[in-house]
């Protein structure tokens, strides 16, 4: 997924800042759709750049905190817009948001119909995008076809959850198996027994070293009594681990 062509693309019919926020939340779905996370990315946070998008190509500005559900019901009525955006958007955008506020979208769960929550959500964002590059000025039929099918590829799987244990899939060395693994229960603590479940192709006492190596470097917070959880600074190197997974998948 090509972020910086993507933002240029949007950005000759929206503003830099709006293009940016749409395609930076939407990757962060993305990956988090791969990675089997929840209680990260937002749903809502799509639906409210969307909001503003619409306001901006509807007026020219665009509210820095838009009233998301009165906006969406409003909208449909207002002839400015192409019907695909007034309507069939405004109607998808609303029906996101209610799954983000009505279903307790991307939080954790004991009954979980979080995942295919999340899914729903990620569709819709690559639906709203891809509208948003049909109707985009300045980009040839052919271009606006090749980011569409951009945008609708299909995420794959980094992370198999099995439900008592999770499977990292994709080849790695042991720490960056942990790095996704930890990712994927970001910002959870993870007990020692649930990593090496999780590992157990690996042996235990690499495993063990490769946690203690990881502790010293300030990758990881814990200890075998709590569990480990990423830091920020591990959080980010998972993220540049998961960017360069995704990329290789076809």
């Amino acid at each position: 997924m090509d972020r910086n062509k993507l933002v240029a693309a949007l950005a000759k019919s929206i503003p830099q800042q709006l293009a940016t926020d749409l395609v930076d939340d939407f990757l962060l779905l993305r990956q988090d759709v791969a990675t089997a996370t929840l209680g990260r990315s937002s749903g809502g946070k799509i639906v409210e750049t969307t909001v503003q998008i619409l306001q901006h190509l509807e007026t020219g500005k665009y509210d820095a905190k838009p009233d998301i559900d009165k906006h969406l019901r409003e909208v449909e009525s207002r002839t400015a817009l192409d019907e695909g955006l007034r309507v069939c958007a405004a109607r998808l955008a609303r029906s996101m948001y209610a799954i983000r506020s009505k279903r307790n979208i991307l939080h954790k769960g004991s009954v979980d119909p979080n995942t295919y929550d999340q899914r729903l959500v990620l569709h819709g964002a690559e639906w709203l995008i891809a509208e948003l590059l049909r109707l985009t000025q300045g980009l040839t039929m052919r271009e606006s076809g090749e980011l569409i099918e951009m945008v609708h590829a299909p995420v794959g799987a980094l992370v198999e959850d099995f439900g008592s244990r999770r499977l990292v899939l994709p080849k790695l060395n042991i720490e960056g198996e942990l790095l996704v693994l930890l990712h994927s229960h970001y910002p959870a603590y993870v007990p020692v027994d649930a990593v090496m479940s999780s590992l157990n192709r690996r042996n235990e006492g690499s495993v063990t070293n490769a946690l203690r190596d990881m502790w010293a470097r300030k990758v990881v917070e814990g200890g075998k009594k709590e569990g480990y959880r990423l830091t920020q600074t591990g959080f980010n190197a998972a993220l540049g681990i998961i960017r360069e997974a995704l990329s290789k998948q076809p």
